[in-house]
């Protein structure tokens, strides 16, 4: 009996990293290609689309977490509620909710994000499983935490008031992201 192969066919893309300007600091993101391929295609879509650019940290809760990407946080009364138009099936991993990773923010539904982001400030391991890590922070920890130290005034961590602001999300290759390469901030 002769066994027949089907060939694989790779796409290869090259690393990339996320910079993330914020009204308190840079924030540069390394991603997990590995375990969260359809999240980090996504993150880096919404980027390049320049769809988070003027967004705002809507929801903050010191010691816990920063939240944003929310297409209608600049809208009174919306914050909380924006998105892409789509849902994301969940890619849960292993990868444990630490400190400086960035995981996808959803509502009760598992498969109900769509460009909503969340950074831990600190470790969270109630999280683990629950979901979807897709990076972590390789620079910019200090800018989380000074986000976290925004007044909250609204219920569940809604910031009221003046939100810290998302300015920018570039995508950067490797190489610029880990040895800031002048003309590519």
């Amino acid at each position: 009996m002769r066994m027949q192969f089907q060939p694989c066919v790779y796409h290869l893309v090259p690393l990339q990293y996320a910079r993330i300007k914020t009204s308190q600091g840079t924030i540069s993101l390394k991603f997990w290609y590995s375990v969260a391929p359809h999240t980090v295609s996504n993150f880096i879509r919404l980027a390049q689309e320049r769809f988070y650019n003027g967004s705002n940290f809507h929801r903050i809760i010191k010691g816990f977490m920063i939240q944003g990407g929310d297409s209608l946080s600049n809208v009174p009364g919306r914050a909380g509620t924006g998105g892409p138009g789509y849902a994301l099936v969940q890619e849960f991993n292993s990868r444990p909710m630490n400190r400086g990773v960035i995981a996808m923010a959803r509502a009760r539904s598992v498969d109900s994000a769509g460009s909503q982001f969340f950074i831990m400030q600190e470790n969270t391991p109630s999280l683990d499983g629950h979901y979807t890590g897709f990076g972590r922070v390789i620079k910019g920890l200090h800018v989380v935490d000074k986000i976290a130290d925004t007044e909250v005034r609204g219920p569940n961590g809604t910031v009221v008031g003046a939100k810290p602001k998302i300015i920018s999300v570039r995508i950067l290759p490797a190489k610029a992201a880990l040895y800031g390469i002048a003309g590519l901030r």
